[in-house]
């Protein structure tokens, strides 16, 4: 990029100017990582200080049968497979029992699309679900997609689904079912029927309904820079109208590192796909922060991204790292490359502190519960044993 270009972008950023199609496209083509992370950070810093948050959260996938079959996804299974499985509700609230000591603030549930469970099984998890646990534990979950499939499977209009779900306990969509928005690209990767139009209509009527909803974007296959640029771009437009999203969450793709246990690699992009490097990770943050201007936070799902480029991204625009996860069968079920299963609160302080920032606990509306010390100077200028 030349040091006009260079300049003209900073001006925009400087001056709180909202950047053009053309502008991403020109971030993406620049070479200059420490230049994009330092203008993304910036921005970072402006919107969110030098905080960091994060939420004591679970993970919950109450079945893995799908009828889908993504082209990226490791975690469906058809019926009668091997590894296939539903939970009765009295499994997952037992499982939700066990969560009560964790001083949780968020239950994440996420499924396939099964293709017997009626309809009620879901509102009724969310009730039991949200009887069993704290009041102070939100419930957040499904994606679009689900919700479209149980248009489907009931006959009911979205706008009654979500009416039921949110009378059940349920406090926020997830962002989900995303993946990328383009029809160049998503005819390749996706195997169910839930795209832009019908996304964007659901998460456009639950924001109407007073529930603020992430949204996602996932990178790093077959999709070029454009796609990525076009989603972002859509999912802004779509915040100017509804104000609605809280978070954007730029999902890494997961290329399997091993077979699965029954041998079967679900995974059809394998062959033709790696994953996005640690800098394409950050590179992509850094656009991300910079062209969505309407959306106050961005976070860094480490699992999918492992420790130390979440660590890097904190500084190229994210100021949000999930949470303690302790399972996502999602990712777990196609990688193998080290992420660990369950973060505590204490390891998430000191990955905060030890980038540079100030701890935030959340809840998943992102109020505050509680704000820690920041980094202890000292601390970052002694030599540390290394954590293994």
């Amino acid at each position: 990029m030349d040091t006009g270009l260079k300049r003209e972008l900073e001006d925009k950023v400087f001056a709180g100017e909202r950047l053009s199609r053309e502008d991403g496209l020109a971030l993406y083509a620049c070479d200059d990582l420490a230049w994009l992370g330092g203008l993304a950070h910036y921005v970072r810093t402006r919107k969110n200080g030098d905080v960091v948050h994060f939420n004591i959260n679970r993970h919950l996938n109450m079945t893995n049968v799908c009828t889908a079959s993504c082209a990226y996804c490791s975690f469906q299974r058809k019926p009668g497979e091997k590894d296939a499985y539903t939970m009765r509700i009295e499994d997952a609230v037992r499982l939700a029992k066990e969560m009560e000591g964790e001083q949780l603030t968020e239950l994440h549930i996420v499924n396939g699309l099964h293709p017997t469970l009626p309809w009620r099984y879901y509102p009724r998890s969310i009730r039991a679900l949200k009887e069993t646990l704290p009041p102070t534990v939100a419930i957040k979950a499904f994606t679009a997609t689900e919700i479209q499939w149980f248009e489907k499977i009931s006959g009911l209009p979205a706008s009654d689904i979500l009416d039921e779900l949110i009378d059940a306990g349920l406090e926020s969509l997830t962002g989900g079912g995303a993946e990328i928005f383009d029809w160049e690209v998503r005819q390749h990767i996706v195997d169910h029927a839930c795209h832009w139009e019908d996304w964007s209509r659901i998460h456009r009527l639950a924001h109407s309904k007073g529930l603020k909803t992430p949204c996602t974007m996932l990178y790093g296959h077959i999709e070029e820079h454009r796609h990525r640029v076009d989603h972002v771009l859509r999912l802004r437009e779509l915040q100017d109208e509804t104000g609605g999203f809280r978070v954007f969450i730029p999902l890494r793709y997961q290329h399997d590192f091993h077979d699965s246990r029954d041998g079967k690699i679900r995974n059809k992009l394998m062959a033709r796909t790696t994953m996005a490097t640690g800098a394409e990770a950050l590179k992509t943050f850094a656009v991300s922060r910079l062209l969505f201007d309407n959306v106050q936070h961005v976070k860094v799902f480490w699992v999918m991204h492992g420790l130390q480029t979440a660590s890097l991204a904190l500084n190229h625009g994210a100021d949000d790292i999930d949470g303690s996860v302790v399972e996502y069968k999602i990712t777990h079920d196609a990688d193998n490359y080290g992420t660990p299963d369950k973060m505590t609160r204490e390891s998430l302080l000191d990955l905060i502190r030890d980038a540079g920032f100030r701890p935030v606990e959340r809840n998943t509306r992102y109020e505050i519960i509680r704000e820690f010390e920041g980094p202890d100077l000292q601390r970052r200028e002694t030599p540390q044993p290394m954590r293994v």
